[in-house]
């Protein structure tokens, strides 16, 4: 591994841990929404409502871990699941009104912080982070894809 991909992979590890001290400090309200809640409702919110499967496709988890999770954000009355119109046997999973309020609240919450964090940076740092962000994670699935 030459030393790019070293620092790299060593940021990458740092970033992980920042994320969930971000996450932890952006939790406010009377919803808490865990890491996995957060992911999903955020999935949801910007790809539309899905069928579990597709779901635990697009994080790579087992349908039986995903399957727990949505069960947990539907005890909680923040998803809720309809049969799926094409196909009967199926379930389409969406935000429930207090699911949408609760992901706008944390959703606001997190940006403030980032625009905290990154507040020194210039518009065209910015913009460039978020370019290279996008690229790394287009190749990261792109490689857990097989493609």
């Amino acid at each position: 591994m030459d030393r790019a991909n070293q620092k790299i992979e060593q940021q990458m590890t740092v970033l992980l841990r920042r994320v969930q001290r971000i996450h932890l400090s952006t939790a406010s309200g009377e919803v808490h929404l865990e890491r996995s809640a957060y992911g999903i409702l955020c999935q949801l919110a910007d790809e539309g409502p899905q069928r579990l499967g597709s779901l635990a496709a697009a994080f790579g988890l087992d349908p039986s871990t995903i399957t727990r999770q949505v069960r947990a954000l539907e005890t909680a009355g923040l998803a809720a699941r309809t049969p799926d119109a094409t196909d009967r046997r199926a379930a389409i999973l969406d935000l429930t009104p207090e699911g949408r309020e609760a992901l706008t609240r944390t959703r606001a919450h997190r940006r403030s912080r980032m625009e905290q964090i990154m507040s020194s940076w210039s518009q065209t740092d910015r913009e460039e982070f978020g370019r290279l962000l996008e690229q790394f994670n287009s190749s990261a699935d792109a490689l857990m894809d097989g493609r």
